[in-house]
This record gives structure tokens, sequence and C-alpha cells, in this order.
């Protein structure tokens, strides 16, 4: 039975690979109509509201905004993840005043808590300042007007708006669910994403230890 709730993380998981419709609207127009231009509603699953959360456009936005900042928190914890656990890190010490080292931290999530008070809350004021100053929250566009030239040059290309759009979403959704099962995986195991990579353990079910 274990594996039927897999099958469908891993089909729905893929849908957030799956390419949106482009459209040729301006961005201008577009920024003001994202819920009637079902950006994020891709296949196999469309427009997903099982919960029937979305009650008018306004409910829409902040929940969009809330899933597209979720998202982007994900995609740079799996960054995290993948970096930290291959052992790349920073020269020198975390806490010099601790004798911590950047290299004595553990890649889990058990790093987190080897982490003095201080850093800690260093931590918490910098997300506090993005939140609240830098990429305010209340700007529920998401768009704090980052160009990165012909990258995302929306203004005169707009069909990658659409594109581009979908992809954060879908990308960070997948981030979502990849940081969720990597976190109740290593609390399961006791084995970090790395070690279950090098040891070809990723199901703790039923645990031989094995790849299931």
């Amino acid at each position: 039975m274990m594996k039927l709730p897999i099958l469908a993380a891993i089909v729905s998981s893929a849908a957030a690979f799956a390419p949106g419709a482009q459209q040729g609207r301006s961005v201008t127009s577009l920024q003001a109509t994202e819920f009637q231009d079902k950006i994020g509603a891709v296949a196999p699953l469309g427009y997903f509201d099982p919960l029937g959360y979305i009650t008018d456009e306004k409910a829409f936005t902040r929940y969009r905004a809330v899933e597209r900042k979720h998202g982007r928190i994900a995609m740079v914890a799996m960054a995290g993840i993948f970096v930290h656990g291959n052992g790349i890190v920073f020269d020198g010490y975390v806490s010099p005043s601790a004798g911590l080292k950047f290299s004595d931290i553990e890649s889990g999530i058990g790093g987190l808590f080897q982490l003095p008070t201080a850093g800690l809350l260093q931590i918490l004021l910098v997300c506090g300042l993005v939140e609240l100053a830098w990429w305010p929250a209340s700007d529920l566009s998401g768009d704090y007007g980052i160009r990165l030239g012909d990258l995302n040059d929306w203004e005169n290309q707009p069909a990658k708006y659409y594109r581009q759009k979908n992809a954060e979403l879908n990308n960070g959704r997948a981030a979502m669910m990849g940081v969720i099962a990597t976190i109740v995986h290593e609390a399961i195991t006791g084995q970090n994403l790395q070690e279950q990579w090098a040891a070809g353990h990723f199901s703790p079910f039923g645990d031989g230890q094995g790849f299931f």
C-alpha cells in the first residue's frame, strides 16, 4: 500500500516539469490577470484546488504569493542540500569564539542545531530584513524588478513571461516536495541525502537497507 502514495508523488512531481502554455498578451496586462490566464495550471493536474481554498481572485493572489515564496525558499534549500552534502563549505570559522568551523556543521537537518544561538538569531534577522524591507512580502506579485538582460526581458519578450513564471512555480513545487522528502527520510533512516545516495538507500519502508 505504501507504493501507491509514492507513485502518486512521482506522477505529481513529474507535472512540475511539464511546459505551460505560452500566451501573447503584454506583460502589463498579464500581471493583473494571472488568475484568468491560469499561470501555474499545467498538465496533468491543471487547475488544482481539491479543498476549495480559492474562492475568488483575492484569495488566489494571496495563496499564489505564498506558494511562490515557499517554492523559492525550497529551491535555495535543495541547492544547499546538494552543495553541503557534497562537502562544499566555506573556509574558516562559523563561530571563532566557539571554535566551530563551517566544515564541522553536519550536512543534514541536525546541522541547524549545531549553530550557536547568536548565529541563529543573525539568520532570523536577515530573513526579517528580506521579508519586511528588501523584498517585502506585502508585494504579492513577487516581482522585485530583477532583470538579467535578455534572459528575462519580459517587456520586450512577453512570451517568456508565461514560460518562466510556470517554470519557477513548477520547479518550486518540485523543490518543496524534495525538501519534505529529504527531511522525512533523514528522520526515519538517520542518513542525510548524500549518505542515502551513496548507500543506494532511498526507501525507508520495511527497511532492509536496500533501494526498496
